[in-house]
């Protein structure tokens, strides 16, 4: 299954490594240093550009990539486990 993450954005659901809201995750330490990291290696890409308020980390064989998305982390689970019952049912 497939997750939206706003705009014309859609991953993998099998490439998420982790959802996390970005109010609460970017005050800490190694979240700061991860994702100055991540910038740094260009493997950020904003959904779109505005209020940021969560980050999906997805990553395969190949590469790792930082979403930023307007979409609430509670949203983005939501999403997932409507995909989850829904895959269930068939």
């Amino acid at each position: 299954m497939y997750l939206h993450l706003g705009e014309d954005t859609v991953v993998n659901e099998r490439d998420i490594i982790g959802i996390f809201d970005i109010e609460n995750t970017s005050v800490g330490k190694h979240t700061k240093e991860f994702l100055a990291s991540a910038e740094k290696s260009g493997s950020v890409r904003n959904v779109n550009y505005e209020m940021p308020k969560s980050f999906i980390v997805c990553g395969n064989k190949e590469k790792e990539t930082v979403y930023i998305s307007p979409i609430s982390a509670a949203t983005l689970k939501k999403r997932i486990m409507r995909n989850s019952e829904c895959v269930m049912r068939n």
